[in-house]
């Protein structure tokens, strides 16, 4: 089972933490971080543009990458968001359990918090 970080921008924390929020509840990451005050500089539609953005890493597994992709592009205020993802190649092997257990199939859904032993990893 690969492990992915996944960096998305968004133009607002606003929306950045409702796309953060919606993927942690579906079950599509384990833990979305958002980071604000973000300039970036990049061309759209033959412009050169000079923006402040809102960074979201998200934290899943491999296969759910076209879901979170799929999830995101639906609710995302952009014409072509950032999504892209980078393999987690190593960690503390206790929280990269951790990601795996929060995104498997069994423990998605509105019964999961009834299945899941309480755990607080620090981030």
């Amino acid at each position: 089972m690969g492990l992915r970080f996944v960096y998305m921008t968004t133009g607002t924390q606003e929306e950045a933490r409702r796309i953060g929020r919606a993927l942690v509840e579906a079950r599509l990451a384990a833990c979305v971080n958002i980071i604000p005050g973000m300039n970036s500089m990049y061309w759209w539609e033959g412009e050169l543009q000079d923006d402040n953005e809102t960074v979201l890493i998200a934290k899943t597994r491999e296969e759910l990458l076209a879901d979170l992709i799929d999830k995101v592009k639906a609710m995302h205020s952009y014409e072509c968001p950032c999504v892209v993802a980078l393999p987690i190649e190593a960690g503390n092997p206790a929280y990269l359990d951790w990601l795996a257990r929060e995104t498997e199939s069994p423990w998605r859904g509105p019964a999961a918090a009834s299945r899941r032993k309480p755990l607080r990893p620090s981030r």
